[in-house]
């Protein structure tokens, strides 16, 4: 017999209603409009991180994220906006994913990325209440500097392979780099505290501008509450023509990585032409927030129905 019941408690269910419920009064009292975009894209997305799930009738992609509506509706001159619903990845299943997940992502026109990871740091103390979380802002260069003692930006292979015991074989740099971030530093962050690593390589740079202080840097942060990463940010890249030159250059990579090719999303590269405002955006992961809030040992807890791996439903 198939076991039928539902994965998360009623108790994690009635906590995620009221969680729900506090995001959108967040927003609100902020003047940031709630709106809705499809889940069904015709262009999946080029990033060599993440994999889209193909639909055959219509073909097209589930979306991984609202992003690149998000931005249509800004080109078109829409405001500061947020979106609440589902998002869906291919091949992640484990203690904190699923392939169908929770998205919260929000954008606000002229505000910085310091502005926006500060009001993702107040979100979060609103869906904690009761807990004491200090904030510490560290740039991806000084987390390895302090952590590891290396400059990471400009360290070869060598080094980094040296410091990578027990990394799987075959790792490009990025990947490497990634790889030591997770095992390294990140598992350090203390419990009680957000953490914003900021200034990721501009190779890992995806939709954010570079710092024309340094353009070995990219204005791209993430933010942690103790190990577990829960959002991701950019000052957004405005230029439709860098913006092509990064999607071409993942396709590249995904073709040496024998990943399957995507088809470069034109509509967002028009609306980029046609003028996107200056804003910063972020994308949360809404499960997570709510596996601390009820304090989870895995996503399947706060989930009323996950997926579970190995199974097909």
């Amino acid at each position: 017999m198939s076991d039928w019941r539902p994965t998360a408690s009623a108790a994690a269910l009635r906590q995620r209603a009221a969680m729900l419920r506090r995001v959108r009064e967040f927003f609100a009292e902020r003047g940031v409009v709630e709106v809705q975009t499809p889940l069904l894209t015709a262009s999946g997305v080029t990033d060599v991180q993440i994999e889209s799930i193909a639909t055959a009738a219509p073909a097209g992609w589930l979306r991984t994220s609202p992003e690149y509506f998000h931005k249509r509706l800004l080109a078109d001159g829409f405001g500061d906006l947020f979106e609440l619903g589902p998002a869906f990845r291919r091949g992640e299943c484990g203690r904190n994913h699923q392939p169908e997940f929770t998205l919260l992502e929000w954008y606000r026109v002229g505000m910085s990325w310091r502005e926006l990871a500060g009001e993702a740091a107040a979100l979060v103390r609103a869906c904690l209440p009761g807990r004491e979380l200090s904030i510490r802002f560290a740039s991806w260069q000084e987390s390895f500097e302090q952590r590891l003692g290396i400059d990471a930006l400009e360290a070869d292979m060598r080094t980094l392979s040296g410091l990578a015991d027990g990394a799987p074989a075959g790792l490009d740099r990025d990947a490497l780099l990634d790889w030591l971030f997770a095992t390294r530093i990140q598992e350090r962050f203390l419990p009680g505290e957000i953490t914003v690593v900021h200034h990721y390589p501009a190779s890992q740079a995806a939709l954010a501008r570079l710092d024309p202080d340094d353009l070995r840097v990219a204005k791209r942060f993430e933010l942690f509450v103790g190990p577990i990463e829960l959002a991701n940010g950019y000052h957004e890249l405005c230029d439709p023509i860098q913006q092509r030159s990064r999607f071409e250059r993942d396709l590249a990579l995904r073709r040496d990585r024998g990943q399957e090719p995507m088809p470069i999303d034109e509509t967002l590269l028009d609306a980029l032409g046609a003028g996107l405002p200056d804003c910063s955006g972020i994308a949360l992961g809404f499960d997570r927030l709510l596996m601390l809030a009820c304090d989870a040992d895995t996503i399947e807890q706060v989930v009323s129905f996950a997926r579970r791996p190995g199974l097909d439903s």
